[in-house]
């Protein structure tokens, strides 16, 4: 019977707070993404107070053992809504990812244009004249270096 308990607790434990490497990244994850989801998380359980939420600012087990306990479910259903919550948030960033590939193509366009027109345009006069493009490229560099280091002088 100890035996029979002890497979119980081994099972509970390991489904509440798997140990596994992958867990320890989401929890780094979630930590890092708080401030962010802390909005949705007040969306899912509205009767809960914010400053609770912020008390587990970190800790993935203890937002769940938190919600857990003012919600009546158990903690594997509050990590599945946790989990419905983090994939629909991912989608959304997956759906944001897919609408700036457009605006990075035409980017990149641009950039090759720009660098077919106005590079031959700056390239011909500094392989004519080197030594006037490294007078002009010298003065400027004092000028910004005047200019950047004129509000530290006291």
């Amino acid at each position: 019977m100890e035996s029979e308990n002890s497979a119980t607790c081994d099972t509970q434990a390991s489904v509440e707070i798997p140990s596994s490497e992958d867990q320890s990244i989401s929890n780094q994850w979630f930590s890092d993404q708080f401030d962010d989801l802390l909005p949705k998380i007040q969306e899912q359980w509205p009767d809960l107070a914010k400053q609770t939420i912020e008390a587990t600012r970190g800790s993935l087990d203890d937002l769940v053992k938190v919600l857990a306990s003012h919600s009546g479910k158990t903690s594997i259903g509050v990590i599945e809504q946790l989990e419905d919550l983090l994939n629909s948030a991912s989608d959304r960033t997956k759906d944001l990812a897919e609408s700036l590939e457009p605006l990075e193509k035409q980017l990149e366009d641009l950039l090759d244009e720009l660098n077919c027109t106005l590079r031959p345009k700056i390239e011909t006069p500094v392989r004519q004249r080197p030594l006037l493009a490294i007078g002009i490229a010298t003065g400027l560099g004092v000028l910004l270096g005047i200019l950047m280091s004129g509000g530290r002088r006291s």
